[in-house]
């Protein structure tokens, strides 16, 4: 397999970066497409249709390749890989039938390969405009694939308007649905990480009332007011307070127990002041156990990075391409640090990269099973096998 990464911020640009790309030789067969909702998706397939380009799509939230990022633009990964080895899938669910279309696009690709590997990009938003449910989806791929299937992907963003994300192929476009480039498993080998880097601060703590994403109770005391006492609000809550919310929640998220002594990040997104309720982009069930989290500091890109070289040390594996799904909120939390991180990982795995900051992240922590995730950098390498 041969990748290379090319950007641009018009169609033109694009074209030319394509163009000069093909210059010594190279002959992608699939494009891999993050693009800014502000860009036109159609014109950019119809340009890689022309060149006998198969595409996987997904809008962002800002994008990435190797020593660029960007917001409002097109990154782009190439890939020149045989036909043989891969398939590219899109199902929609406009019905709202999650499982049916997770099966009928599992289904297909178990009767391409016998060893399916994917990435794949779900909507990031459902159609009643909250954060769509990443957690269904990995329980339908998982019941549909089965547990050891390995995948890799990210929720669509629409560079947080919160409005409507976008999946799509040289073919068909979704509003709510799931792409996925199905890869042979036998001959592409996957293999990539998750990862946060928050810590846990204090005490753990136990959700004691909640229903869907409103949490009202934490250890018997009102969700609202123990948490911007832990931003640091000890008086009666003001208009003022909702603004340092806005700006402050998003560094501070929960870290959440779940199954396999694994944890994910859910975070309080503003406050529901009709019902004294802290909403969640993921659910808090009653019962669920959590921690508060200290500030994110210098060793969050240092952890990450260095868990890359650990993996690649150990396994003594090599890349000839690399992607990125990282949460759209690292980079107004990380600020530069972001850059640091993806530039970082392309670094030690000497390919060429490309990514976009996502509404979610689909993948697995080291040692782990698949899991959705909030908050994370999950990067996965792609190396042909001899």
């Amino acid at each position: 397999m041969k990748a290379k990464s090319i950007q641009g911020k018009s169609i033109e640009a694009i074209k030319t970066a394509i163009e000069n790309s093909m210059l010594d030789g190279f002959s992608p067969t699939v494009a891999i497409v993050f693009i800014s909702v502000k860009q036109d998706r159609r014109a950019i397939c119809e340009l890689l249709v022309s060149k006998n380009i198969d595409v996987f799509g997904a809008t962002s939230c800002g994008e990435f390749i190797n020593n660029h990022q960007s917001e409002g633009e097109m990154a782009i990964l190439l890939l020149e890989l045989s036909k043989a080895h891969y398939s590219i899938l899109i199902e929609d669910f406009e019905d709202g039938n999650l499982d049916e279309a997770v099966s009928n696009l599992a289904n297909n690709a178990l009767k391409r390969f016998n060893n399916p590997s994917l990435i794949v990009c779900s909507p990031g938003i459902n159609q009643k405009g909250d954060h769509f449910e990443g957690e269904k989806l990995v329980e339908s791929l998982e019941k549909s694939l089965g547990p050891d299937k390995i995948y890799f992907g990210g929720k669509a963003g629409d560079d947080w308007e919160l409005k409507e994300t976008f999946v799509f192929t040289n073919k068909k476009e979704a509003k709510y649905g799931i792409v996925a480039l199905v890869l042979n498993g036998d001959t592409i080998a996957l293999n990539g990480m998750a990862v946060t880097g928050w810590k846990p601060l204090g005490i753990t703590r136990t959700v004691t009332k909640s229903k869907g994403q409103l949490l009202y109770e934490i250890d018997g005391k009102s969700a609202v007011e123990l948490y911007l006492r832990y931003l640091g609000k000890e008086d009666k809550i003001t208009e003022k307070d909702f603004k340092v919310f806005e700006e402050l929640s998003m560094e501070y998220p929960f870290i959440v127990e779940r199954d396999n002594n694994e944890t994910v990040l859910k975070t309080p997104m503003k406050i529901d002041s009709a019902e004294n309720a802290l909403v969640i982009d993921i659910p808090m069930p009653e019962g669920s156990k959590f921690w508060f989290t200290s500030p994110p500091e210098f060793d969050i890109v240092e952890e990450v990075i260095e868990k890359a070289t650990q993996l690649k040390e150990r396994t003594n594996h090599s890349a000839d391409a690399m992607l990125i799904f990282s949460c759209a909120g690292r980079h107004p939390i990380l600020g530069p640090m972001v850059t640091d991180e993806n530039n970082g990982l392309a670094e030690v795995w000497q390919a060429p990269m490309a990514g976009f900051f996502t509404y979610g992240e689909f993948g697995r922590v080291l040692n782990g099973k698949q899991n959705f995730h909030s908050g994370a950098c999950c990067w996965v390498t792609l190396k042909e096998i001899e």
